[in-house]
């Protein structure tokens, strides 16, 4: 596996990991968990902002807005 693939992996299991973090944070009563959860979720997007930065500057990472933008014919479809 390179490492285009592993970080784009990543990236992907990150945000998904962000959204089930979002779900717990809003449906549970307990506030210490709460805050638990919150601070795990704000430490896994600080992460996942770094990687998506070091894979922006590889070139592992097309935004949609650039891909629309400049009609980049490297973005997938």
């Amino acid at each position: 596996m390179d490492e285009k693939t592993m970080v784009n992996d990543i990236l992907a299991g990150v945000k998904a990991s962000l959204t089930a973090y979002q779900t717990a944070i809003a449906e549970t009563e307990n506030m210490q968990l709460r805050q638990t959860l919150q601070q795990i979720r704000n430490n896994d997007e600080s992460f996942q902002y770094e990687l998506f930065k070091t894979a922006q500057a590889k070139g592992y990472y097309k935004s949609a807005r650039t891909c629309y933008y400049y009609g980049n014919s490297n973005c997938k479809r």
